[in-house]
């Protein structure tokens, strides 16, 4: 059998890449398509300014002229520079169930690397800690949820068996919305509402567009710790918005204000679109997005997308409040549960929060890295 790797090159190579997925999970119940506009807005030098500051190669596999498999090689100068690093990443990797495909395209993205003098190769991981990140290693009976990702299970031996070690583990948790909000929140949200702290609640996407600057300054503020983590430049923040608003509900998102109207918090949840978008086939004309966004409707699941407060707030009874106002919505709405997107395992303060309203952990998904 002889594998033969390419670049991708063209338009034609651009698409054979973005839809292999499909085919290779054609038979996966529990993977999800991408939303396939995003898809070509991600891979376009032109509308994702994140290429201006970082070296990128796509990569296909092909055996007998049929592709099967994919992978993408990232250095973003940004990160390393401000972290003082040679890291290269790998990222979007996908295979049929062949160790001779997964150790082509991984030596491919190795050598590529090298040849630019980086010293360490850490994947799957994209530009950022906002793409999906991890291969899966528990959890590969649960439905995937948007921005994550569904890998099977024979990708984490192709890796290890490549040199690859575990760098860290990020956890996805699952819990009961509860029916009664425990009385302890209420008493602290309560206590901040006194103190002169504010939610703002919105009816519809319109009137979110003037806090997005405000709060992405705030993740990039308050991110700055994160593993993978880059600021947003102005574009990339109204790049990343345009990506996602049009399928929030906006009674889900939370602002929080000071006494002077300062932004403070903020937390963004959308219901779960998988169902519409796995019937729509990622694909949103003609019929798609009518799917997906029906599917926020009937959907029992929240899904928590990003949050942050202020470093000087917290520990107020901000972060309460809010979660008081966002559960009280969502069980308006007809949600019953709610899924926390990746936290890492690290993160104590996010995951004691989620397991003291009962969460469990029902998906575990793991970074790889290896000194080059």
């Amino acid at each position: 059998m002889t594998i033969i790797i390419k670049e991708v090159k063209t338009k034609k190579d651009l698409k054979t890449y973005i839809y292999l997925p499909e085919k290779i999970h054609q038979a996966h119940k529990n993977w999800l398509h991408p939303i396939y506009s995003d898809e070509f807005t991600f891979y376009s030098k032109k509308k994702n300014h994140t290429y201006s500051y970082s070296d990128t190669v796509l990569y296909l596999a092909y055996e007998n002229d049929i592709p099967v498999g994919r992978i993408m090689g990232i250095i973003n100068h940004k990160y390393n520079n401000a972290n003082n690093q040679k890291q290269a990443r790998f990222s979007f990797l996908e295979t049929y169930d062949n160790q001779q495909v997964a150790d082509a395209l991984l030596q491919k993205v190795e050598t590529w690397a090298k040849d630019h003098k980086m010293e360490q190769l850490i994947g799957p991981f994209g530009f950022s800690d906002k793409e999906p990140q991890g291969l899966l290693i528990e959890g590969y009976d649960k439905p995937t949820v948007i921005v994550t990702n569904h890998s099977f299970k024979y990708l984490n031996n192709f890796v290890e068996a490549n040199g690859f070690s575990k760098k860290l583990d990020l956890v996805q948790y699952k819990v009961e919305i509860p029916k009664v909000i425990p009385q302890l929140y209420q008493d602290v949200a309560e206590r901040a509402y006194k103190n002169g702290y504010k939610i703002i609640e919105f009816e519809n996407r319109k009137k979110l567009k003037p806090y997005i600057l405000p709060v992405f300054n705030l993740i990039n503020q308050t991110y700055t710790n994160i593993f993978g983590f880059a600021p947003f430049h102005d574009k990339e923040i109204f790049e990343f918005a345009n990506r996602y608003i049009y399928l929030l509900n906006p009674k889900l998102v939370k602002i929080a204000l000071g006494k002077d109207d300062k932004l403070l918090a903020f937390v963004i949840a959308m219901p779960d679109l998988s169902e519409g978008i796995r019937k729509a086939k990622g694909r949103l004309f003609p019929f798609g997005i009518f799917h997906i966004l029906k599917s926020g409707k009937k959907t029992n699941q929240l899904n928590l997308l990003l949050g942050a407060i202020d470093e000087e707030y917290r520990n107020r009874g901000i972060d309460t409040m809010m979660a008081v106002s966002l559960l009280e919505s969502a069980s308006k709405v007809g949600l019953e549960y709610i899924d926390s997107h990746l936290v890492m395992e690290e993160n104590k303060p996010m995951r004691a929060e989620m397991e003291r309203l009962g969460a469990e952990i029902y998906k575990r998904y793991r970074v790889y890295e290896k000194r080059i």
